[in-house]
């Protein structure tokens, strides 16, 4: 098989954390504003570092960069607690299988695209057992860009390969914004309906493969080849 890079999105797509991720970042904003109204929006798609910022703009309050960072800080604080009083946390239906028929092709790396902060991206994923599996990555705390977040991690998933020529690259994910941002470096996407978006939705914004989950062969055929 030729090299490649695959890179998995996390919430929605690898496991659903039963609203953790919103409720640390309610409190997180609730301190640093005062309110948590301000979060009354999807986060699907968006990136810590957007949601963040969004935050801010809706309480007309200071959307510096060092502000981001204090309330993205609290939001780390407050993310563990989160995770632990939860009761839905989720491992989705085939991703277990499928990562670990990913890793164990030798010509493939296997990382994360995602929005999630690293710190973040990692106690949600050991919560369930799955951060293990993963040596590299993109992540909200590279950049507030999805696009940008999947380049980054694309590089990275070269160096793991040593390549040093162009490297095809599929994105699993389960927004539109995966979609787009994949497209936009180039990249192939695989869509699966386990988030807030429905199958036709996926295909309506362009992916190049939709499953309802990750037990549909057709997700491992298209990252395989």
């Amino acid at each position: 098989m030729t090299p490649r890079i695959v890179l998995l999105d996390i919430d929605g797509t690898l496991i659903q954390c039963g609203g953790a991720g919103r409720r640390a970042m309610e409190l997180a904003a609730k301190k640093h504003t005062g309110r948590s109204d301000v979060l009354d929006f999807r986060f699907g798609g968006l990136t810590d570092r957007l949601i963040a910022r969004r935050a801010l703009v809706g309480a007309a309050q200071d959307a510096s960069e060092s502000a981001i960072d204090a309330l993205l800080a609290s939001y780390l604080e407050f993310l563990p607690g989160a995770l632990d009083s939860g009761t839905d946390y989720e491992i989705l239906p085939g991703v277990p299988e499928l990562v670990s028929r990913l890793r164990s092709v030798a010509a493939l790396a296997l990382g994360l695209g995602t929005g999630n902060l690293e710190r973040g991206a990692e106690a949600k994923l050991a919560h369930g057992g799955l951060w293990e599996h993963f040596v590299f990555g993109g992540f909200g705390s590279d950049h507030e860009l999805r696009d940008e977040i999947l380049r980054i991690g694309a590089a990275r998933g070269a160096q793991q390969l040593g390549a040093a020529t162009a490297v095809p690259v599929f994105v699993v994910g389960d927004t539109p914004h995966d979609v787009s941002a994949a497209r936009s470096i180039g990249a192939c996407s695989i869509a699966v309906a386990t988030g807030g978006f429905t199958a036709a939705e996926l295909s309506a914004a362009g992916a190049d493969e939709v499953v309802e989950d990750l037990r549909d062969a057709r997700a491992l055929e298209r990252l395989l080849g």
